[in-house]
């Protein structure tokens, strides 16, 4: 799902969703309040229409800081076990304050909306996406649905629940189409090499951009 600001709700939960927001790339897409307010909105932490005024680089602080102990977390947990002190430091954001009560309202046009008691504060959405952490860990069926993205140099972890758990990418149209791309490539080379054609060199350029309708097909899609 594409928002502004390149922000990603499709791993699955909500501390996935905000581990994805640094990707092992050079890209920082919570690069300022503008962009965690989107962040916040997106991933249905706050109504849409809420106001996020408060939202300031205090905020930004806290949820990058949040962000990075999940990734480590996550990530150590998928390897050999998360570091004693790392979990120590969840479990304190989860405590630290008390995620926004909802309320259902009745809109204009006669349908329920959810709307907010109070303002939401800073500490009270962080431990929402700190219990969703612990809540996805402590999960033996979550955990064993966990995923390392196969896209080269991808550092993004998701939840596989595809069918037959067969979910290799953290988006088919990112690494996914990347991947393709790059396969198709590979063969026509091959069958380049395999012609002896000398006056056709092999393919060069960043395997970026959409695949065509023929490079689908040749890939095997």
């Amino acid at each position: 799902m594409a928002v502004p600001c390149d922000l990603r709700f499709d791993c699955g939960r909500l501390c996935l969703d905000l581990a994805a927001t640094a990707d092992g790339t050079a890209a920082e897409r919570l690069a300022g309040p503008d962009q965690l307010r989107a962040w916040l909105t997106g991933a249905g932490l706050v109504p849409h229409g809420t106001p996020l005024d408060g939202v300031d680089g205090g905020w930004l602080g806290h949820f990058r800081a949040l962000r990075e102990l999940l990734v480590r977390v996550v990530h150590e947990e998928l390897r050999c076990g998360a570091d004693g002190a790392d979990l120590a430091l969840l479990n304190a954001a989860a405590a630290a304050g008390q995620p926004p009560a909802p309320s259902a309202v009745r809109a204009a046009d006669g349908t329920l909306t959810r709307a907010l008691t109070a303002p939401p504060d800073c500490a009270g959405l962080l431990a929402a996406v700190a219990r969703d952490a612990i809540g996805l860990l402590t999960d033996a069926v979550a955990r064993g649905q966990l995923r390392q993205c196969e896209g080269e140099s991808c550092t993004l972890v998701y939840l596989d629940t595809s069918r037959g758990r067969r979910r290799r990418w953290c988006s088919s149209e990112v690494c996914g189409n990347r991947e393709r791309v790059a396969r198709h490539r590979r063969r026509t080379m091959v069958r380049r090499e395999q012609s002896g054609d000398p006056a056709t060199g092999p393919v060069t350029g960043p395997v970026t951009g959409p695949v065509t309708a023929a490079e689908k097909f040749s890939a095997g899609r």
